[in-house]
């Protein structure tokens, strides 16, 4: 049998330095095919995709909702010319009902110990239109190593410099924050992977940069300590979303090679002064993810989160549009309330208003949007901000050595250079 997998383009957020990240989801979906299963791979924001072939099944992946326009079109084509094509991946869960008007079929849930149903179906010819296991998630020991060798790694650099390669310890979440699908995607109960089995994975990627993509890091203390113990002979750099704000942690966090986290800032409280403060204490970078828009910002407080965040000395700032995402408590609110603007797709990209805020016009909040930007960035632009960070990583690899293993040529390079 023979798989085109095919993780479609997006819009990128306007104002961020573009580059493209290895896709977590495609190769994930990969590892769980049977090994008589010929798999063709095309990620569509690193090269050209041409739809004129002819394999025996379309498989689309999609992860971002923003991504469903242009997968709805790839299905089109293929489907006119009698490939029957499949959909899976975040944003198709979100979307099952919309998604399922432009498939042959959709699965839903978790792929391991679930697809061969679906190919054997194929195979029969008696292809279901939807296969739903969101209720009936698999052993989480179950989950194997991703199949990053479909993936043309050399693609995925800015500038010469290696991306980072995504990484997954554990899956579900036991937080209901407002903006966020996690819950509804993989569950409200925490499952996290047997932690001999996340090292035996990355102990497999040829990559010294990592960024672990669970939801949070901060749910349970006693596996955090034992996964970044087992880190720490590894001298991973990595990165994450929130780690849980607890000394202990953070001492074995930032020795297991923690580079800079991904800390969501809401407010300017003293609880999220102190949490960034003890993070660079650590000497763990902050990249803060601030949400423009929640029914408590007006005007002048959206411009004194802006101050506060150059008072606090962040990092680096992702600024984005609140987007009311299907399935998220937030979108459930603004339903309710008639305050969602439309449903174009195309527009939920974080950096266009899709809403009616409570305390402003939506013409309002997208200028403060780029006025966010502008001001935090003032000084020095997203690039050069970014830079900062990979020359601190830069730094930590020569100091351990894992520079030259990961990076031969760079590394002679640099040596040449100094004379």
């Amino acid at each position: 049998m023979r798989i085109k997998l095919i993780y479609p383009k997006w819009p990128k957020l306007q104002q961020q330095t573009e580059f493209h990240l290895p896709p977590h989801g495609p190769v994930v979906f990969a590892a769980t095919l049977p090994d008589d299963v010929v798999l063709e791979f095309v990620d569509e924001n690193i090269e050209a995709l041409t739809t004129d072939d002819r394999p025996d099944l379309v498989a689309l992946s999609t992860m971002l909702t923003c991504q469903l326009p242009r997968a709805f079109e790839i299905a089109r084509e293929y489907r006119a010319s009698g490939v029957p094509v499949i959909f899976g991946g975040i944003s198709t869960m979100l979307h099952a009902e919309e998604v399922a008007e432009h498939a042959d079929a959709v699965f839903l849930g978790e792929a391991e110990g679930r697809i061969g149903t679906l190919l054997d179906d194929f195979a029969a010819g008696k292809l279901q239109p939807v296969y739903n296991f969101m209720q009936d998630p698999p052993p989480i020991g179950s989950v194997g190593p991703a199949r990053r060798e479909i993936l043309q790694r050399e693609k995925y650099n800015y500038r010469g410099v290696q991306m980072l390669d995504l990484v997954h310890a554990s899956r579900g979440c036991k937080f209901d924050c407002f903006p966020c699908c996690t819950g509804f995607l993989g569950g409200k109960t925490f499952r996290p992977r047997p932690v001999e089995k996340v090292v035996e994975e990355i102990e497999t990627i040829a990559n010294n940069r990592l960024f672990i993509v669970d939801n949070s890091l901060a749910q349970d203390k006693e596996w955090l300590k034992e996964l970044f113990t087992a880190l720490i002979p590894l001298k991973r750099k990595w990165v994450s979303h929130p780690i849980l704000d607890d000394d202990e942690v953070l001492a074995l966090a930032a020795e297991a090679g923690c580079w800079y986290v991904y800390q969501a800032v809401f407010d300017t409280s003293d609880v999220i002064r102190r949490r960034i403060r003890r993070l660079k204490d650590h000497g763990i970078g902050v990249e803060g993810t601030i949400i423009l828009g929640t029914d408590d910002q007006d005007e002048d407080g959206i411009k004194r989160l802006v101050d506060f965040l150059i008072e606090v000395e962040l990092d680096v700032a992702e600024f984005t549009v609140l987007t009311p995402f299907p399935q998220s408590p937030i979108r459930r609110k603004l339903e309710k309330e008639g305050r969602i603007l439309h449903s174009n797709w195309i527009d939920y990209t974080a950096d266009k208003v899709v809403f009616q805020p409570a305390r402003m016009s939506p013409e309002k909040l997208q200028e403060l949007y780029h006025y966010a930007w502008d001001t935090f960035y003032a000084g020095s632009g997203h690039q050069l901000r970014m830079g900062e960070l990979f020359k601190q990583v830069i730094r930590r690899e020569m100091d351990d050595g894992t520079y030259r293993r990961y990076n031969p040529k760079r590394r002679r390079g640099f040596e040449a250079a100094k004379g």
